[in-house]
């Protein structure tokens, strides 16, 4: 019997598009003797649809079109089924069931934990990282925070709230000026080189602080690195196991990698093939002191996150050091041109995502979340409505 697989992608993120081409890449190579593939497509309003046709990457070009033949549908748990129900109509009628949810989604309400919680919340098996970790995950701050404790090594930082720059950006100036210019300004909780600025003086500095202001409330200020190279590696499992995959080093023109590098490739008249489009060399050409150091940083990181199924995680390496810029809990095309040269093609490798996903699931089920005993059974401390103080 088949696993009803749902894949969720799309989202209310600006990272919307880059989920489409992913869940696409993905659909197109889970093996149909073993899934049912069921598309749940989030719209950029919030909105939920599924229907075959969201398979072909070709009806995201018309909105209208695929507004009009695709489902409008919720999720939900009855009686331990799974159900996408119709929203439309004078009869809810069920359209379709799923029994493992895997969200391919990037950057805020599908990569953050969000997701996941209302997974857990409906007790819906689920692929990739639990809540914690894509909470964590998405926040370069958190992270950071949570790698430094862990003896991952990473660049100087600065961050800050846009109410801190609001209330007095000169004080936030002066405090990032000590990191020494040029800095790298992000948005803390976005993903994709989205609202990323290179910054070599004050006024490029507020420049770049206003620019990442637009899509968060958050924003982390590193100091950038002199001469580096950017290198990534995947890692595969949870925490009791961890496989790795090559390493690659991703190459661009600019000071650092731009969304059109991942992306774009720099033809726009070409469709995207994610992040398979950036230019890389795989394996990269690094000493076995570098490839070991990375490695090791590559599982501590994964680690400290609590992490499971594919992670990308990213660094930049100067002078024989290395520094974690972020780990991408659901990375871009899911990393499988990584697992290519690791002999584990695309197929497999989706393979592998849902049986951790699945056993992550049981293991779950069998710890304790709540006890039998009622301890307010039989309470007297409160008399009615009348009994609680406002």
């Amino acid at each position: 019997m088949k696993i009803r697989l749902g894949v969720l992608f799309g989202g209310m993120s600006v990272e919307h598009e880059v989920s489409i081409i992913t869940a696409i890449q993905a659909m197109n190579n889970l093996d149909t003797t073993k899934y049912e593939i069921v598309p749940i497509y989030i719209a950029k309003d919030g909105v939920w649809y599924t229907g075959n046709m969201l398979k072909d990457i070709e009806i995201y070009s018309d909105m209208d079109l695929l507004k009009r033949y695709a489902k409008e549908v919720v999720l939900y748990n009855t009686n331990g089924r799974f159900v996408l129900q119709s929203k439309k109509g004078i009869f809810r009628k069920i359209v379709s069931e799923i029994d493992l949810a895997f969200p391919i989604m990037h950057g805020t309400h599908g990569e953050d934990g969000a997701l996941q919680g209302y997974f857990e919340t409906i007790k819906l098996p689920y692929c990739e990282s639990n809540t914690y970790a894509c909470c964590v995950g998405q926040d370069k701050v958190f992270m950071k925070q949570i790698f430094e404790t862990n003896k991952v090594n990473v660049a100087r930082y600065k961050w800050f709230f846009d109410a801190d720059y609001l209330n007095d950006s000169e004080k936030v100036i002066k405090e990032i000026e000590k990191l020494g210019y040029p800095v790298v300004v992000k948005p803390a909780t976005l993903g994709s080189s989205v609202g990323i600025s290179v910054c070599h003086d004050a006024f490029e500095l507020n420049e770049g602080l206003k620019d990442a202001f637009k899509y968060d409330t958050k924003v982390i200020v590193e100091e950038f690195i002199k001469n580096a190279r950017e290198v990534n590696i995947s890692v595969l499992g949870n925490y009791e196991h961890q496989e790795l995959s090559p390493i690659e080093e991703v190459g661009s023109a600019n000071e650092v990698l731009t969304y059109e590098d991942k992306y774009i490739g720099g033809n726009k008249k070409i469709p995207s093939k994610g992040m398979a489009s950036a230019k890389r060399q795989i394996p990269a050409n690094l000493s076995s002191e570098l490839v070991k150091k990375i490695q090791e940083q590559a599982i501590r990181a994964y680690k400290a996150l609590n992490s499971s199924g594919v992670v990308r995680i990213d660094f930049l390496i100067s002078d024989d050091e290395v520094y974690a810029i972020e780990a991408n809990t659901i990375p871009g095309s899911l990393s499988f041109y990584l697992w290519d040269y690791a002999k584990k093609n695309y197929k497999e490798l989706l393979d592998d995502i849902i049986n951790i996903g699945i056993k992550d699931y049981k293991k779950r089920e069998n710890k304790t979340i709540t006890f039998e005993t009622n301890i307010l059974k039989g309470f007297k401390g409160l008399k009615g409505a009348k009994g609680i103080k406002k």
